[in-house]
């Protein structure tokens, strides 16, 4: 990796060139960032504390929620830091460590959601069988292999981008690391690279779209079989949520690593990676809790440990 690359450090991008606008996004990014931050931990506590919480639905909801929380501390502390201090370098170590880190939290977060489909097929569509087919052992089995499978596909992807030489530039119009801004960078051969991109967005996102969209068509086809329009209305709304996560997490990352790069639209660019980064996990506990019955009064048990009356 070192004998192929001809830089020692990169330059990142920061927020704006003017202080006083850098100071407004910094501040504003680092509220989502706490605001993801505050409502995943309370997810977390709440269906840990809460012994009734402990069914599959929830178990993969806690394992979304601190995943997202990993995903939004690995690029916003960061940014909103160097955009502040106008520190800019990062070394090439440290950007392949962040270019890995960002590739592996987006491929669990998505394979996470997979599986938190197919939960609300069993759920609905097979009610008798889920608690055979959704039992513990399956969900930790779960959670292992989609670690396990994204640990493999980021290492690839990160391995593979830092073999090329970077001998053009080394100011990445980006806030952080990321794959698509350094194959601009790169004076090597980019198509192997960019077809492994291909492959891995055509295989891993691709194929869960199809999973939880065909999931989905079956939930909709057994809803609409129910005679009773209250029963129709809770079954829709457990589902919902996970909707809103999907279509936000999918459309947004599909934008980012699959459009045509325009280089005049950098402040696009830095928008929609905060976005795709920033806006998910923040979205996370604001769509579950306020829809979720059990998930606000495990949150008010534990409110009221914290703080009796």
């Amino acid at each position: 990796m070192a004998n192929s690359t001809l830089m020692t450090e990169f330059l990142l991008e920061i927020f704006a060139e003017t202080w006083g606008l850098r100071v407004l996004l910094s501040v504003l990014f680092l509220l989502f960032y706490l605001g993801s931050l505050l409502g995943n931990l309370t997810i977390v506590i709440a269906i840990t504390v809460d012994q009734t919480l402990n069914t599959p639905m929830y178990f993969f909801l806690r394992n979304l929620s601190i995943l997202d929380m990993c995903y939004v501390s690995v690029m916003v502390p960061n940014a909103c830091v160097n955009s502040l201090t106008n520190h800019r370098s990062i070394s090439v170590a440290g950007c392949a460590v962040q270019v890995f880190l960002v590739f592996f939290c987006a491929c669990v977060e998505i394979l996470f959601l997979t599986v938190m489909a197919q939960d609300r097929y069993v759920a609905i569509c097979k009610p008798l069988l889920y608690p055979v087919i959704m039992n513990h052992q399956f969900c930790v089995q779960m959670t292992l292999a989609s670690l396990l499978t994204s640990l493999i596909i980021a290492g690839v992807n990160t391995i593979k981008t830092f073999q090329l030489s970077f001998c053009c530039s080394n100011l990445v119009p980006q806030i952080c690391c990321d794959i698509p801004s350094l194959l601009r960078l790169s004076c090597s051969d980019t198509f192997n690279n960019k077809l492994l991109i291909l492959l891995t967005d055509i295989g891993v996102s691709g194929s869960c779209f199809t999973f939880i969209a065909i999931s989905y068509v079956h939930i909709l086809s057994t809803v609409l079989r129910v005679p009773v329009k209250g029963e129709r209305g809770k079954a829709f709304s457990t589902c919902v949520p996970h909707i809103i996560v999907v279509s936000v997490f999918l459309t947004s990352g599909a934008y980012v690593y699959l459009r045509i790069p325009v280089i005049s639209e950098l402040v696009q660019q830095i928008t929609l990676s905060v976005f795709y980064t920033v806006f998910p996990p923040f979205l996370n506990p604001v769509v579950y809790s306020p829809r979720n019955k059990q998930i606000k009064e495990a949150v008010r048990k534990v409110t009221l440990g914290f703080f009796p009356e």
